[in-house]
């Protein structure tokens, strides 16, 4: 990775890399100010769907986190250019929370029970069996089965919850339908973020503290790749991996003075 083009972008996950439980990193108040009197265009991702962008960027400011709306990619705005993509003018099924309804809604799509053309399973804080059943039925009856990300658990201040990925296996098998996940691990997240910012894959880096979605994602889009250990993976973790990491840093604020 010696011959790397300058870094000109930089994407940054949020949860483990600027906040983690509940709390700014130590150093990510800094950063997040000296990235953005850099000039250099940057985007914070979450494979989180609940939120719109304008609701996460209230949360961070409480945190003395000052990031543009325009500044969070989430995987529900990912999900739902994809589908916008893919099939412009067409109808879901959404089980989910503001950020991904806002996002389908944005795009044109119209929700809907009648004959769908998809099913998009996103995060939500309660997770209906009538929703779930409803999803089962109408991919049974042809809808295509997409989901945001394929996180099996989420945090709570009491502990692990079961996030999108757990529901997806349970559709999946009652309807013996693979759903299509759009978020981290998968490299379109990357490269629809790369997008929003003209960014370059050669010369824009990921930061990120899972070596399983951060970390393999950014690898897989050609970026390059900074695991912080301010999150889930560790130093020995990261090693019986397959793959590495560009580098690896205890945190965000190692990287203030290459801004």
């Amino acid at each position: 990775m010696t011959d790397r083009k300058a870094i000109e972008s930089w994407l940054t996950d949020m949860d483990g890399v600027l906040i983690h439980e509940g709390q700014p990193v130590p150093g990510a108040p800094e950063f997040v100010r000296r990235m953005r009197a850099s000039g250099k265009p940057f985007l914070v991702l979450t494979n989180n769907s609940i939120y719109t962008p304008r609701d996460l960027q209230a949360r961070l400011a409480r945190m003395d986190l000052h990031v543009p709306e325009e500044s969070i990619w989430t995987a529900a705005l990912a999900t739902a250019q994809f589908l916008s993509d893919q099939r412009p003018g067409g109808s879901a099924y959404v089980i989910g929370e503001a950020g991904l309804t806002t996002a389908m809604h944005a795009v044109g799509y119209v929700l809907s029970d009648f004959a769908p053309d998809y099913v998009v399973l996103g995060e939500t804080r309660t997770y209906s069996f009538e929703a779930i059943t409803k999803a089962v039925r109408l991919i049974n009856d042809g809808a295509r089965f997409i989901c945001t990300n394929p996180d099996p658990t989420g945090p709570s201040t009491e502990g692990a919850l079961p996030a999108a990925g757990s529901v997806a296996a349970m559709i999946e098998k009652a309807t013996g339908v693979t759903p299509y996940f759009v978020g981290k691990p998968n490299p379109m997240m990357m490269r629809s973020a790369l997008n929003t910012i003209n960014g370059h894959s050669e010369s824009t880096a990921m930061i990120g503290d899972r070596m399983d979605t951060d970390i393999l994602c950014g690898l897989e889009a050609g970026l390059e790749t900074i695991l912080v250990l301010t999150g889930i993976s560790t130093r020995a973790e990261a090693d019986r991996y397959p793959y590495r990491p560009s580098r690896i840093i205890d945190s965000v604020a190692d990287l203030i003075d290459e801004l």
